[in-house]
């Protein structure tokens, strides 16, 4: 490569930092942080309760109940964070702790029971094994609350979303299979 080529890649590189300028101003951590993660760990967690309700419809009269109870569960605790958000910064660090490990017991149930009707039960096996693990870190770390929580509600925001393609594609499955019937 000649210095031309090298200088041109180095101003692509810098150009496209330059336009993320913003990540620096959002990951700054003060009093304020702390209010706009328990914001955000509601928001989530009355999606996740939404999501529950939604699960309803496609499940059996036990998990019924379950995916009932767990809706109501997520929708309290997210109207809760979002009316104390000071007050309860480190019982969110408790409740994203609790949530990873029933989310990850329910979710390495659900993985051995689906075993003979889902190929890939063992990503659902891998991701409740891990929202386990996290919730033992969770339970056992509270310095850094503030990274903490970040690292967490992200987690819990993709393991949801991990956890529902396993879904879609179960459903995929389950509707070829009774086309097929």
């Amino acid at each position: 490569m000649t210095t031309v080529d090298t200088m041109f890649e180095e101003r692509e590189v810098l150009e496209e930092a330059a336009g993320r300028w913003w990540l620096f101003l959002v990951f700054q951590w003060d009093y304020t942080t702390v209010s706009a993660i328990s914001y955000l760990f509601g928001v989530v967690a009355i999606i996740a309760g939404v999501n529950e309700f939604f699960e309803i419809t496609v499940s059996t009269t036990g998990w019924k109940i379950v995916h009932g109870i767990l809706g109501v569960l997520f929708v309290l605790v997210g109207l809760y964070a979002l009316w104390h958000p000071y007050d309860t910064f480190a019982t969110l660090a408790a409740l994203v702790g609790l949530f990873l490990l029933f989310r990850g017991i329910f979710d390495v149930t659900v993985s051995f029971v689906t075993k003979d009707e889902f190929e890939l039960w063992w990503l659902q096996l891998i991701a409740g094994i891990a929202q386990i693990l996290l919730a033992f870190w969770v339970a056992g770390n509270w310095r850094d609350k503030a990274i903490l929580l970040v690292v967490y509600v992200g987690i819990v925001a993709l393991m949801r979303g991990i956890t529902e393609l396993f879904m879609a594609f179960k459903l995929k499955g389950l509707r070829k299979r009774l086309a097929s019937a």
